[in-house]
């Protein structure tokens, strides 16, 4: 029988190449399931990764995908870090998307533009921590698991987005359609390019990457983070709080997603709409190991996931493809790299039964 047994020394060349390993296991197995669906793997693979960086158009619609991924894997890696699953950014990111797009239904065309974008950014913070708050509660008194908290919050997350929409806050001129008002400019996310939907939430995900580097590497709070999830005993000896390292980065995490969510609806959505919720929660999970928790490695692997997003997309309208080869695309990722961690961490050996 075969068995897994650790390696002694894994090799730290594998280790850091093992993503783009799993990218090319991926493709691999795209090619096969585009042959298997009767249709040319270069067509279908080059939906997914020449159509999206072709021209300077598809690369500022990249960015729009990729930016609330960004955001949503850095708060998630600080979480993982400290050995805490919040699996529910998807309804932190709602939240943040509620809290923001009610600051931006009460703007006036009067409102100053920069005072209006940074009270609905701040309020889409403040309800993405306010969701993971409830986990950290629940967790804190009563040792209820983060992870199926924070995954079922996101089932009531987005009950109360529709009856919002469905509501009190549906657009009374909007043809009886399950829709906010339109955001007037004054609480409109700006844009970075004049004809492009490319907006100013890529240069704060920017500049949260960079500062997420500094606050992991470089500060003691973010010290305390990894010690404790890497070392719980140690942490205690050295008289780290438990506690406050549970809340300090369930709230991280929270207003991270609550800022993605806030920076889509006032972004390219434009509105509230039940559609609010696009798995950029779930997708982040992704992100975040695939960049290996690492905020610049984040970016890489958030640029990829967008390149599936999209690619889905084309090969959804272009090839007939079903959409749902998006989520295809993003598993065969995630098992393939959990695939090359597992062998490179460990190796296949013979035990002969006797």
């Amino acid at each position: 029988m075969f068995k897994l047994e650790p390696r002694s020394a894994p090799s730290k060349v594998l280790s850091f190449t093992s993503p783009l390993i799993a990218l090319a296991i991926t493709v691999v197995i795209g090619t096969i399931l585009f042959s298997l669906l009767d249709k040319s793997p270069l067509d279908g693979l080059q939906m997914f990764f020449v159509e999206p960086i072709k021209s300077f158009y598809a690369l500022t619609e990249l960015t729009l995908k990729a930016t609330p991924l960004v955001l949503i894997a850095l708060g998630l890696a600080v979480c993982f870090k400290a050995n805490l699953w919040n699996i529910g950014a998807e309804g932190q990111f709602i939240l943040g998307a509620i809290f923001g797009g009610w600051v931006a239904m009460h703007a006036t065309p009067e409102s100053s533009r920069f005072l209006t974008v940074t009270a609905v950014l701040l309020a889409g913070m403040v309800g993405g921590m306010l969701w993971a708050a409830i986990v950290a509660l629940l967790r804190d008194r009563f040792n209820a698991s983060e992870i199926l908290v924070s995954l079922m919050l996101v089932y009531v997350a987005d009950m109360v987005l529709s009856y919002l929409v469905y509501g009190p806050w549906k657009d009374p001129n909007g043809y009886n359609f399950p829709q906010t008002i339109t955001f007037l400019d004054p609480a409109r996310i700006p844009k970075l390019v004049s004809g492009f939907r490319m907006n100013i939430g890529v240069v704060i995900a920017l500049v949260c990457v960079g500062g997420f580097s500094v606050f992991m590497a470089r500060t003691f709070t973010g010290f305390q983070l990894v010690v404790g999830g890497l070392a719980p005993d140690a942490a205690r000896y050295a008289g780290f709080s438990s506690r406050r390292a549970l809340w300090t980065a369930l709230l991280i995490s929270g207003a991270m997603a609550g800022l993605a969510g806030a920076l889509d609806a006032a972004g390219p959505q434009g509105q509230l709409t039940p559609h609010v919720p696009m798995g950029y929660g779930f997708a982040a999970i992704i992100v975040a190991f695939v960049g290996r928790l690492n905020p610049f490695g984040i970016v890489f692997s958030s640029v990829l996931m967008s390149m599936f997003y999209i690619g889905g997309e084309l090969a959804q309208s272009r090839l007939g493809l079903p959409k749902s080869l998006t989520g295809v695309f993003q598993g065969l990722l995630l098992f393939s790299l959990l695939a090359c961690d597992t062998f490179i961490h460990q190796r296949v050996r013979w035990v002969s039964s006797k």
